[in-house]
């Protein structure tokens, strides 16, 4: 230990001696360890952390899997039979979840609330931790109203209150009994706030709906895989049983962790792959730094081997001062990435599921001792075999100028430089197809306006009577009619959902012949015949929301004031919908049955063709539509959104859309965005992956034109002598700096071609990350190529100029 720490103080003064070279080495390490480590977090903890239940590794979701291999949820009979016929399940559980508006607590919230059978919490392995579960007379149909809330809002609106005796919730109308409070930081399934009986509704007897999400328990013993076969020919018995009343052929069986995470592992290994990258850029960088220091100490390292200092004795003192580097640097790094996280996680996309569970705990500090220890090993190990590797006679026969050696570092240095200029090259080739990506999704059509448009959301409960879809008719009105008079305000209108938003639901409507009754009797046999039946998302929306909107009229006409709650119901429909269901009729004046979407049988005639918009994501194609009027099926408008196009600042329109918001629907918390801010939230997968590859490209290139200057500057430094002598013998400085920069070119040339075909093969890992981009899109291949030539021929001619003006008179001085 005494040696050791007599190496760590030999170690300090020699970086001490070179202060600038010691802080870019440090600062090089600290980035890349910083980088890593905060990457390392987001994947630990979104990937690689365990889930916190007892056994998590037996819970699993199932769903219901179409002859075309799409994955769905359950219809509550083959839910039923599914739970019934298994034998390698100890419990199965349904639940669906909405936001919904919630009073009774301290303040009316907009909280998100789960629907959960019987056996939901003994499945995840968890229990109130004040007052009970559900009993029997809660898990009935009419049972009695029960609810039980996470422990953030107990806390929040609760009071946190242990006596649970008096607290009520009002839910949809409906007023809930709170009976127990769940564990802290339980929130399962995603940020629910409050849990309500599934048996409390009735049950839908159709086979064919995809109502409900499910989750089971493997019973001890039994794998993931047996449960998988279990299920599967139980699933596919009941399509041998049912025929076309079953839309189910399959069921797929997953690990509950895997199906929360299976859409973004590809994306963070590949960040993650992104910045091990730049670790290496780093490193390579440092122990060029390192070689260029340990070739100037040939004279030192000879006398010591000299007076008896064996091959291991230098060794050791070189993995002590690349220890020491590497602990500063980690050091700093670790800090780095304290930081980092909370960056990182309020630029992450609402798509990245269990970001409460990012952080830097004991896996990650390992993690980053973990490369500290390996970077201290690998450039220790490279310093020293390149500085120990000559016969200490030789060295010190090569006097002050040490020639052989340093020839020999400069061509270890070009190597490295080659390798990082690779490395680099893949990096920003990376970020230069997400770039191109992005720019090809911004180009597509979307089909509304952004500008000076606002959405305002108002989560209102479902109208179940005739009376109720009235008073809802009624109220949509007012609030039409009261936001029109704000000033500022040119167009309003209203729908159930804003474009880009959470997207619209879908399903089979059927087309009606001139004359024709509907008959119960024959609707399932109609929803199967492939002429009259058509599959559109169905909307609710006013007039005023496509010309708010900025979505033309085709043809036809849009809702006006004769569509009245007792008018015949009318229906615009969009033009992808008329392409896949009428490419060669008019289908103005056609009549279609929609009812499946909301209890509404009544037949509806089409009164107008609108243009397409993209619904759910730029990068997916217009979705056939059909909005229905407003006031004719208000039921699918629960969840209102009122869009104003405003001449004022959106401010303005804010305060007073919130007191006609208070005043109409005063439990109903308004949520304000600008239709640009939900443009932009659309695309924030693609902005999170874009910056983050982006930075590490942009900090690699940084790094590697240091290291190509570091070992130009070198070459120059050593090679000062040579210099003179060509001047003094007449070249001119223009042959010097051609000298020079050919050096650097062929550098740059190894390294710019390897990066070429290293991207070729590792892009194709990026495919699912890139719209309409090829993964060898030349643009960006030659591009990224230009660029980091001439940055890399800048690094070269600034240290290949300064040859040039070499005074051959001082340069013969040398010794």
């Amino acid at each position: 230990m005494g040696v050791f720490l007599k190496d760590i103080r030999y170690a300090a003064r020699m970086f001490a001696k070179n202060p600038a070279v010691s802080c870019v080495m440090v600062l090089s390490l600290a980035l890349a360890i910083g980088a890593n480590t905060a990457i390392f977090s987001v994947v630990y903890g979104v990937l690689l952390r365990p889930l916190p239940y007892p056994k998590a590794e037996q819970i699993v979701v199932i769903n219901e899997v179409g002859a075309k291999g799409t994955r769905a949820n359950f219809a509550d009979p083959n839910y039923e039979d599914m739970r019934a016929m298994n034998h390698s399940l100890q419990g199965l559980a349904e639940y669906s979840q909405w936001v919904r508006s919630v009073t009774g607590g301290a303040e009316p919230t907009r909280s998100m609330v789960c629907d959960v059978s019987a056996d939901f919490f003994d499945i995840i392995g968890v229990s109130p931790v004040i007052g009970r579960a559900f009993g029997k007379e809660s898990q009935v149909f009419g049972g009695a109203p029960a609810a039980l809330v996470s422990y953030s809002y107990w806390q929040q609106f609760l009071g946190s209150t242990p006596d649970l005796t008096n607290a009520k919730l009002t839910v949809e109308k409906q007023t809930y009994t709170v009976i127990g409070v769940m564990p802290a930081g339980f929130r399962f399934p995603s940020d629910s706030s409050i849990w309500l009986p599934r048996e409390l509704a009735d049950r839908y007897p159709s086979r064919t709906a995809h109502n409900w999400r499910v989750i089971g328990r493997v019973r001890d013993g039994v794998s993931v895989e047996t449960a998988r076969t279990d299920l599967s020919g139980i699933a596919k018995q009941l399509k041998q049983q049912y025929g076309k009343d079953i839309w189910m052929v399959d069921a797929s069986v997953v690990p509950l962790q895997e199906a929360m995470v299976g859409k973004v592992r590809s994306t963070l290994f590949l960040l993650l792959g992104a910045v091990g990258f730049l670790l290496l850029v780093a490193c390579a960088n440092v122990a060029n730094l390192m070689l260029v220091q340990a070739a100037g100490r040939g004279r030192e390292l000879a006398i010591r081997a000299a007076l008896g200092a064996g091959r291991s004795r230098l060794i050791r003192q070189f993995l002590t001062e690349a220890l020491l580097l590497s602990v500063v640097g980690g050091t700093l790094g670790v800090f780095a990435a304290l930081w980092g996280v909370d960056a990182l996680v309020g630029i992450a996309p609402a798509t990245l599921p269990r970001t409460r569970d990012i952080s830097v705990n004991l896996p990650v500090m390992l993690f980053a001792l973990g490369i500290c220890v390996l970077g201290a090993a690998g450039l220790g190990v490279m310093t020293a075999i390149r500085a120990t590797s000559g016969k200490e006679q030789s060295t010190l026969g090569e006097g002050s100028r040490g020639q052989a050696g340093s020839l020999r570092s400069q061509r270890v240095g070009r190597t490295i430089v080659a390798s990082q200029l690779a490395i680099t090259l893949v990096l920003l080739i990376g970020a230069g197809l997400l770039g191109r990506s992005l720019l090809q999704t911004l180009s597509v059509d979307y089909g509304f306006r952004t500008e000076n448009n606002v959405s305002i959301n108002l989560p209102l409960s479902f109208p179940m009577t005739d009376a109720d879809k009235a008073q809802r008719a009624q109220l949509m009105d007012e609030i039409l009619g009261r936001m029109r008079r704000v000033p500022g305000v040119e167009s309003v209108g209203l729908s159930n959902e804003v474009p880009l938003g959470a997207g619209l639901a879908d399903g089979t409507f059927v087309v009606m012949n001139p004359g024709e009754k509907f008959r119960d009797e024959d609707y399932l046999a109609m929803m199967k015949d492939p002429n009259r039946a058509g599959e559109a998302e169905f909307g609710v929306a006013s007039e005023g929301f496509f010309q708010t909107l900025g979505i033309p009229l085709i043809r036809g006409r849009m809702f006006d004031d004769r569509d009245g709650v007792n008018s015949t119901p009318v229906a615009v429909v969009s033009q992808s919908l008329v392409r896949a269901k009428w490419p060669k009729e008019d289908p103005i004046g056609k009549t279609i049955e929609f009812g499946n979407m909301d209890g509404d049988m009544r037949l509806v005639s089409i009164i107008g063709i609108v243009g397409d918009i993209r619904n759910s994501t730029l990068e997916q194609p217009p979705t056939p539509t059909v909005y229905m009027n407003y006031r004719q099926r208000p039921r699918k408008a629960a969840n209102l959104f009122v869009v104003v196009r405003t001449s004022s600042t959106p401010a303005s329109v804010y305060s007073a859309a919130r007191e006609i918001a208070h005043e109409l629907a005063p439990d109903a918390p308004p949520i304000f965005n600008t239709i640009s801010q939900v443009f932009s939230t659309s695309l924030s997968t693609q902005h999170f992956n874009l910056i983050l590859i982006g930075a590490f490209a942009g900090t690699a290139l940084l790094l590697a034109m240091a290291g190509i200057y570091g070992v130009m500057a070198y070459t120059v430094e050593q090679r000062t002598r040579e210099f003179g002598v060509r001047m003094a013998l007449g070249a001119q400085p223009a042959d010097v700096l051609g000298l020079v920069l050919r050096q650097g070119i062929i550098t740059i040339g190894i390294g710019v071609v390897a990066g070429i075909f290293g991207a070729i093969g590792l892009t194709r890992l990026m495919q699912s990350m890139l719209y309409h981009t090829s993964t060898t899109d030349p643009i960006t291949f030659a591009g990224v190529g230009v660029l980091l030539t001439f940055v890399a021929l800048l690094a070269s001619y600034l240290p290949a100029r300064r040859a040039t003006r070499v005074d051959p008179v001082i340069a013969l001085r040398y010794e």
